[in-house]
C-alpha cells in the first residue's frame, strides 16, 4: 500500500501547487489585482523617504516608456500600464512561460500629501523612479530660540 502512495507523489508539482497558494494569500492580505481579473498583474515596488521627498521604484522591466501611466490623487499614487506579450513563434513548444503580460496597476497609499507641481518620473533600465516632493508646510521647521 506504501509503495502506491509514493508512485503518485510528485513533491515539484506539489511545491508549485503550495507556492501558488501562497501568491494567493500574498496577493490577498496585501492587496493586488482580484485573481478573476486574468491579464493582470501589480509591479513591485520600493517606498523611501528623506526629508524632502517620497521615492518610489518600481520594476516594470519590457514595458516601454510610452505604456506607463503615472497618477496622483488624492494622497493615492497610481502606475498602471500594459506589458504586450512577444509574438509566438511557430514550430516551437514553450514548456513554462511565468513572466507577466497584459495590463498592470500598482495603487500606493502615500503617507502624507505631496507637491503634485513637482513630481518627476523617469525610466531606466525596466526600473520606473518617482521623486514625490513633501510640500515646503510639512517639512519641519527650526525655530530659533532666544536667550534673554
Amino acid at each position: 500500500m506504501a509503495d502506491k502512495f509514493l508512485d503518485k507523489w510528485e513533491p515539484f508539482r506539489d511545491m508549485l501547487n503550495l507556492r501558488a497558494d501562497m501568491d494567493r494569500f500574498y496577493k490577498s492580505f496585501f492587496g493586488g489585482v482580484p485573481e478573476d481579473q486574468e491579464g493582470y498583474w501589480a509591479p513591485v515596488v520600493d517606498i523611501e523617504e528623506d526629508k524632502d521627498n517620497y521615492i518610489v521604484k518600481a520594476e516594470i522591466p519590457g514595458v516601454k516608456k510610452e505604456d506607463i501611466k503615472v497618477t496622483v490623487r488624492d494622497n493615492l499614487l497610481v502606475v498602471s500600464g500594459e506589458r504586450s506579450c512577444e509574438k509566438e513563434v511557430k514550430d516551437r513548444t514553450y514548456h513554462r512561460i511565468e513572466r507577466s503580460y497584459g495590463k498592470f496597476s500598482r495603487t500606493i497609499a502615500l503617507p502624507a500629501a505631496v507637491d503634485p507641481d513637482k513630481i518627476k518620473a523617469s525610466y531606466t533600465d525596466g526600473i520606473l523612479h518617482i521623486t514625490l516632493p513633501k510640500p515646503e508646510s510639512s517639512k519641519p521647521k527650526q525655530i530659533d530660540v532666544e536667550i534673554k
